[in-house]
């Protein structure tokens, strides 16, 4: 061995002796004349948590190039560091080194070309001023830190620089020359080839005229979180210098006052990525797929593009990603559309106003693992080529459109299918179990359709599925006695009849839902001996009997939905031990007996969120521009979003049923005890609920007065007392309710003066308060005297009328 260039040590177990200075043994003296000659050194992945200052270094005086990432080093290695004068190439990126850099910091490495910080935890402004001396710098990552304030202006001194990156920071001004940052944010350094400036809080306009002298860039990545950017890229008579292989623009309010596409794109026929999505932008599609004869991704969903879709041929052969979802695309699908993209891996045409059928030459794709035609107007059967062909896909969404016929037809064959969404369609036929050639299914969605038949009992071999959605269709016979391992099981309005199984099994359970079935008999203990279960929905179905006390046996219960059922007997004070419930809806049954005044240890917290399980159905790279980031960085890494189940409830609140879907059930809870039998006071504990949002003890046999105590309901929206046999005043503490938007007190005996017209009292009418007699005071037509005493009168007939 004559001079050792790259010492690899990455994953790796080698002698400790060639790490002394990692691991502070003892180093051969034999050793010493090979570090004399090592250029460069890969200690990555080695859980390093310091480099020991030894005199081992002295010898280390020609090494250029150290890579340090994924370790557990903190900011001291940069005191270490900072003694490898020869140093050109230093990577430290996924480390924990926190803090602000100060100018001592790597003050001595002025050879450096490559510097890279990437993903640790250092914060303060942005160490320009001092990194404008290292004039040699080419490529410069500080991404993924919590680095705060403006982009300094001497950042342009780095004018050998080829790569630039500081996503995913906390930077802010205006860009490029306005506010706090002037024009030679990127003017003077002409040399870049890459520009990462996503993820930030930049505000203003950032005008692409800034790249007018930058003829060697190649990659432009400026991805927006806030509605204060825009990106403007039209000016007359410009041409860029330019060839671009990356340009990514997402929510840029891009070219905000014409809406059009980037006309200087006409001009890049090198473009291997391009995302405008979430922009707004208008006009047809036609010269920019035409135009762009290299793209291998391509997002433009969330826009308002017009026309048809036409892949020209010949000029799509590379296009491996294609989303133009979300605008307000029409027609049929080009029948050769397979042969337009045969290596496309995503495809996504959903939200659309797509018609006709799905072309058969869909099956030629046969690397395609992503597939979205959902929420458009196709129509027809699914072609067999569909189901059969496309063996590698993973994806496969063809909801709310117009399909009809059978889906799991012989010809099934999607081996590696792992999301089905079939749901609102017209889709008929029965559960076949060729849909068990599907070993690797996670969801399964075939909900509003016409799928008839018995739920077969091999269902519980589908052994990786998670989600079952089989809601609203023509369901039949009894639920099988099988085990069901998912974590989503939804069968509501179904034709399901007979007992709910006593064997059913719910270990992994989130969410059952049976609403609107057939099911009699009792609530069974099979489905209260469960610690996941979130949700339990048994609704409208004719169930009857006792809430059991092992209900007590849920303890991670959020949502309990008993509704509409022939339930009875008082409510179990085992009730009371669910403090994780924030929906309960226990109304439309013959529940009696009194409110149980350990209700307030419920506290109806805002619930979490119920359907943890979001799998990451698509992640993969499809470019790496490793000539400038030396292979580690891929500018577009798609993680296109999450496939889950979030649940639906509906709960009677404003007077309405109203359905909160998805992320309302974070922040929402409510307790509706309505149209029972139950008796007794109000009790005034109900008042330590603070966090509800509903609350709704209507249509019962309730006495006594209003608790003042219900004032405390800060958060409360809705509260209805009415048919009831309460009495005495209206307590005017309740206009401190600030958000309560729907308030019914009707067809009591209160009496007395309704609370004074204050903002949130003043938006409810007559019809809050109608069957009182003894109530006066606006919005009633009756007048208050001049002294009004609260009576306590018995409910007139008309009012027992109402209330039954």
């Amino acid at each position: 061995m004559s001079k050792l260039h790259v010492q690899d040590m990455d994953d790796t177990n080698k002698e400790q002796e060639e790490v002394e200075f990692v691991a502070k043994s003892r180093l051969r003296s034999d050793k010493g004349a090979i570090l004399n000659f090592m250029s460069g050194m890969d200690l990555s992945c080695n859980n390093l948590t310091e480099l020991a200052d030894s005199k081992s270094f002295s010898k280390l005086n020609k090494l250029e190039h150290i890579d340090l990432s994924w370790n557990l080093l903190d900011k001291q290695v940069l005191k270490v560091l900072g003694k490898f004068s020869a140093l050109k190439s230093l990577d430290l990126h996924n480390n924990f080194i926190a803090g602000q850099l100060s100018e001592q910091d790597l003050a001595e490495l002025c050879n450096l070309k490559v510097l890279i910080l990437q993903f640790n935890e250092l914060n303060g402004t942005l160490p320009i001023r001092y990194l404008g001396n290292f004039s040699s710098l080419e490529v410069l990552d500080l991404s993924i830190n919590y680095f705060t304030g403006s982009i300094l202006p001497n950042i342009g001194h780095l004018s050998s620089l080829r790569a630039l990156s500081v996503s995913k920071n906390q930077l802010n001004g205006s860009l490029p020359t306005q506010g706090e940052i002037p024009s030679s944010l990127v003017s003077g350094m002409t040399s870049l080839e890459y520009i990462d400036l996503s993820h930030n809080l930049f505000e203003g306009l950032f005008s692409f005229s800034s790249f007018s002298n930058h003829s060697r860039l190649e990659v432009v990545q400026i991805v927006n979180d806030n509605d204060n950017f825009e990106v403007e890229t039209e000016y007359s008579s410009w041409v860029p210098p330019f060839k671009l292989k990356v340009l990514r623009l997402p929510h840029c309010n891009l070219n905000k006052l014409s809406n059009t596409i980037p006309t200087f794109l006409f001009y890049q026929h090198e473009l291997r990525i391009l995302d405008l999505s979430h922009n707004n932008l208008t006009g047809r599609l036609d010269w920019l797929l035409d135009n762009s004869t290299r793209l291998e991704f391509l997002s433009l969903r969330n826009n308002s593009f017009v026309g048809q879709l036409h892949l020209p041929p010949l000029r799509s052969m590379n296009s491996q990603w294609i989303d133009v979802s979300d605008n307000k695309l029409y027609g049929k699908i080009q029948a050769n559309i397979g042969q337009m993209i045969p290596y496309a891996i995503y495809l996504n045409l959903s939200k659309n106003s797509f018609e006709g059928s799905i072309p058969s030459s869909i099956g030629d794709l046969f690397y395609l693992e992503q597939l979205d035609l959902s929420f458009n107007n196709f129509s027809g059967k699914a072609p067999k080529e569909l189901v059969a062909n496309l063996v590698n896909l993973q994806t496969l969404k063809l909801s709310a459109n117009r399909f009809h016929g059978q889906i799991f037809s012989a010809h099934f064959n999607l081996t590696w299918i792992e999301f089905l969404h079939l749901e609102n369609n017209q889709l008929t036929g029965s559960l076949s179990n060729v849909i068990l050639r599907s070993s690797q299914l996670t969801v399964l969605d075939i909900s509003n359709n016409n799928i008839s038949g018995n739920i077969p009992m091999w269902i519980g071999d589908m052994i990786n599925l998670r989600t079952l959605a089989m809601r609203n269709n023509q369901l039949k016979g009894p639920l099988p006695c099988i085990n069901l391992p998912f974590s989503f099981i939804d069968l509501s309005y179904n034709y399901l009849t007979g007992l709910i199984p006593t064997c059913l099994e719910l270990q992994n359970t989130l969410g059952l839902y049976l609403q609107g079935n057939k099911f009699t008999g009792s609530i069974p203990e099979s489905i209260l001996n469960s610690s996941t279960l979130s949700i339990l929905d048994i609704r409208d179905n004719n169930l009857s009997g006792k809430i059991p006390d092992s209900i007590t046996s849920l303890p991670n219960l959020q949502v309990l939905l008993l509704k509409g059922n022939h339930l009875s007997g008082v409510i179990p004070i085992q009730l009371c031990q669910l403090n994780q419930i924030g929906f309960m809806d226990l109304s439309n049954n013959l529940f009696s007996g009194s409110i149980p005044r350990c209700f307030y240890n419920i506290t109806f917290k805002e619930p979490s969120n119920y359907y943890s399980f979001i799998p990451a159905y698509f992640k993969r790279t499809i470019y790496e521009y490793g000539s400038i980031l030396l292979d580690q960085y891929a500018v577009y890494d798609p993680n296109d979003g999450y496939t889950y189940e979030n649940g639906a409830i509906d709960f009677l609140t404003k007077s309405e049923s109203r359905s909160y879907e998805g992320d309302i059930l974070d922040f929402k809870s409510g307790l509706d005890m309505s149209s029972n039998n139950f008796s007794g006071e109000i009790p005034h504990e109900l008042g330590k609920l603070s966090q509800i949002f509903a609350l709704n003890l209507s249509h019962n046999q309730l006495g006594g007065s209003i608790p003042r105590t219900l004032s405390n309901l800060s958060q409360v929206e809705s509260l209805d007392l009415s048919y009831n046999n309460l009495s005495g005043e209206i307590p005017p503490e309740l206009t401190d309710l600030h958000f309560l938007k729907f308030f019914n007190v009707s067809h009591n005996n209160l009496s007395g003066k309704v609370p004074a017209i204050k903002p949130q009292f003043g938006t409810f009418d007559n019809s809050s308060y109608e069957g009182n007699p003894f109530l006066c005071g606006l919005p009633l037509v009756k007048s208050c005297p001049a002294f009004v005493a609260p009576q306590n009168l018995q409910a007139s007939s008309s009012d027992e009328a109402g209330r039954n």
